[in-house]
């Protein structure tokens, strides 16, 4: 009998197939199997014959919409600076999307680095991905051979064991947290709705780190990001990155020092958060590639709580709603811009 996952990628190879066959899209973004266990591989389909490669499962991790923005324009003709769009209708491209997922492409949308007309977006509700760190943890580093995926359990097998776990212990923090598996826009729906996921506390991480004190704190970001060696995975696997120079580029002026020493690290890793505000739909990916570990998520959780509890605002959750840091209202809080006088005269 066919698992879930194994329903899902039949209806995906159908759906990117007659996509292709009947020239509705120029190209499909989805996965195909990696070389290794537990591992697959964003792959570009662009005939029909290549919709047999397409496959979904739970280690489905890197975020697709990070691909779309340069695959659409690969499709437009070339052009300089100040020349006019191109006319006449151009290329689609078809693209698969969870809830986390689509709300990056509803971001990409409203800061114009993708035309809502241009892309066919095929839906499938999400499970939650498992983690392959927690995988290799949790049967000791053993060299891992096979991974066999049944709707709720893992069977791992390797050189002289055999170890099932259960699936949903090791799905990753991110997804154990998602309220939204859903997503919120696409062409197609594959599968049904999974309905919002009620989570006691999804910021139960960024809480526990709150309630330190500063030095502790402190101890914990400079112990967590020591290991990092400035190799930008998380920077180049992050869909919300796309600006044509990036700040750690720029050398006039020069923000942030290109080396591994302490201040230029953590100065990296605190601005590239910043620039993900209001953006960031906590998709992991960033965290999925780190070579060495480090819960860099953590800082944008952050970010996602306080755009949440001082806007209301979800990045990703409609076409219609305005990025939350592009807006001006007068009842934002905005301490850290004015003082005001008390009735006594001094400063509150």
């Amino acid at each position: 009998m066919s698992t879930v996952n194994e329903k899902i990628t039949e209806k995906i190879r159908s759906e990117a197939q007659r996509l292709l066959s009947t020239g509705e899209v120029a190209a499909f973004i989805g996965y195909e199997a990696g070389s290794l266990p537990m591992s697959v591989r964003p792959f570009v389909a662009r005939k029909q014959e290549d919709a047999s490669r397409l496959v979904w499962n739970s280690f489905c991790v890197l975020n697709l919409a990070n691909y779309l923005p340069a695959l659409l324009k690969s499709f437009e003709p070339p052009r300089r600076p100040g020349d006019p769009p191109p006319e006449g209708p151009l290329p689609k491209v078809g693209i698969l999307a969870t809830g986390c997922w689509s709300r990056n492409i509803v971001v990409q949308i409203k800061e114009n680095q993708v035309d809502r007309d241009r892309v066919v977006i095929v839906g499938v509700p999400s499970r939650g991905m498992v983690s392959a760190r927690k995988v290799k943890e949790a049967v000791g580093e053993r060299d891992i051979q096979t991974c066999i995926e049944e709707d709720h359990s893992l069977k791992i097998c390797g050189e002289g064991f055999e170890q099932e776990l259960n699936r949903w212990d090791v799905v990753r923090d991110n997804c154990k947290t998602c309220v939204h598996p859903d997503p919120v826009i696409y062409d197609i729906l594959i599968g049904d709705p999974a309905g919002e996921r009620q989570v006691q506390d999804r910021f139960a991480q960024v809480d526990e780190i709150e309630h330190k004190s500063l030095e502790e704190r402190w101890n914990w970001f400079a112990d967590s990001f020591s290991s990092c060696v400035r190799c930008y995975a998380c920077r180049n696997a992050c869909p919300l990155c796309y600006c044509p120079t990036c700040f750690v580029d720029d050398s006039r002026p020069q923000w942030v020092g290109k080396s591994t020493e302490q201040t230029d690290t953590m100065l990296f890793h605190i601005l590239r958060a910043y620039h993900c505000a209001g953006r960031c739909t906590d998709c992991g990916s960033c965290e999925s590639v780190c070579p060495v570990g480090i819960p860099m998520r953590l800082l944008t959780k952050k970010l996602n709580k306080d755009v949440l509890e001082m806007y209301g605002s979800e990045a990703g959750m409609s076409l219609d709603e305005p990025l939350p840091l592009t807006t001006y209202n007068p009842a934002d809080p905005q301490g850290f811009v004015l003082t005001e006088k008390s009735e006594k005269g001094g400063d509150r």
